[in-house]
């Protein structure tokens, strides 16, 4: 499976981040370009340890058995998963490509990741391993929402 931490993945993610153009459209989903990366940008400072979000009640009580599900093998996350309001964005417009900049800056920053301690808060504590499969899939799943 994919890690977010090898350098093979980040280069392949920069690559799909740059082919994405204004106007691309969502093949499923409510958020457009804008939102949705946006979206990745905000959920990467999460991963990061940047932006700290509350642990859900029932996150603590179904979410580590979700996490093992996700993480089980290479299958992408499904279409129309839940997003955390906090992690949307409810602006219908803005840079396209200072967004796209402001992802790849932080998928840069995978590389001297010292985020021991994330707690995701629905999937609760993760391993630094279990955190770079999971921000790998993440942005797999949005990126195959835009065709990339």
């Amino acid at each position: 499976m994919k890690s977010i931490f090898e350098t093979s993945t980040r280069d392949e993610l920069r690559s799909r981040i740059n082919s994405l153009q204004q106007g691309t459209p969502a093949q499923w989903g409510k958020m457009n370009l804008y939102q949705m990366l946006k979206h990745c940008t905000l959920c990467e400072d999460m991963f990061l340890g940047e932006l700290k979000i509350k642990r859900v009640f029932i996150g603590r009580i179904i979410g580590p058995g979700f996490l093992k599900k996700v993480l089980k093998d290479d299958a992408p996350f499904g279409k129309n998963s839940p997003t955390s309001p906090l992690l949307k964005e409810t602006k219908e417009n803005g840079d396209i490509q200072l967004q796209k900049e402001e992802w790849l800056n932080r998928i840069e920053k995978y590389a001297t990741f010292n985020n021991n301690t994330f707690v995701h808060p629905f999937f609760g504590p993760m391993t630094k391993e279990q955190m770079g499969l999971f921000a790998y899939k993440h942005a797999d799943h949005h990126l195959r929402q835009f065709g990339a």
